[in-house]
């Protein structure tokens, strides 16, 4: 067991890397449980990948419905729409092409991760991946306490055993653990991402989640809004990828 308070810091120094000791030269899939989490975790890496003529495929597991379940103005159906045209904006202004995301449609806060309804998504994924010939498969960090970035990782790691795929993990909701949390495993292996000049163009991506931000969805006042804490652990000229023992 180590403490997030070692923890965070050791990935906040690991060593520079590029995209392609991520990539190698072949397709990535970008698993994200949520419509944000593409920006927010490795929107540097999409923009980098797009402009080395290697651009990602995105794949948001989750309908996003589950934000703003008080709200009458925007029950489910259109709520699921706001958050996939949010995130198809997003990755435009990352460069992504509108045919590199997809939508798995899981429910918000109910991501499968116990069979037999985890294998369903699982093989849907993975023809995905034999389709577009993924070399990389990059989901949220394990230790990220959300119910679906949990089952995006599991995710990853069953498709990485499966198909061969090299699995690195993003930390998302990871940063903003107490420095008491008691984490299993060992210290964290990876890169981080020089995205200084990609910042900017991060920062517009994640903006483009307006229902995200409390302005758009006004009638729910429990609706979820992203906080201040974690939206500061993006504005950070890097980004952290961990690397996953095969």
């Amino acid at each position: 067991m180590t403490r997030a308070g070692d923890v965070l810091p050791a990935m906040r120094s690991l060593p520079l890397g590029t995209p392609d000791d991520i990539a190698q030269g072949e397709p990535v899939l970008i698993l994200a449980p949520h419509a944000d989490d593409e920006s927010l975790g490795c929107g540097g890496l999409i923009a980098a990948l797009c402009r080395l003529d290697n651009p990602p495929y995105v794949l948001i597991l989750t309908d996003g419905t589950g934000s703003h379940p008080g709200s009458a103005a925007f029950p489910p159906e259109r709520l699921k729409a706001v958050r996939e045209k949010e995130a198809r904006e997003a990755v435009r202004r990352l460069g992504l092409a509108p045919d590199r995301i997809g939508f798995a449609g899981q429910r918000d806060t109910a991501a499968p991760n116990m069979r037999p309804e985890f294998d369903l998504v699982l093989e849907t994924v993975a023809t995905l991946c034999r389709d577009r010939k993924i070399g990389a498969i990059l989901a949220p960090w394990k230790h990220d306490p959300h119910c679906d970035h949990e089952a995006a990782h599991l995710l990853a790691v069953a498709l990485a055993r499966n198909l061969g795929l090299r699995h690195w993990s993003y930390p998302v909701w990871g940063w903003t653990l107490p420095g008491s949390a008691m984490l299993e495993g060992p210290m964290p292996a990876g890169i981080r991402l020089d995205i200084a000049g990609d910042l900017a163009l991060k920062s517009r991506a994640i903006a483009a989640h307006a229902s995200q931000y409390g302005g758009l969805i006004t009638d729910d006042p429990g609706g979820f809004t992203l906080p201040r804490s974690l939206l500061e652990a993006f504005e950070q000229p890097f980004e952290t990828f961990l690397r996953n023992p095969a």
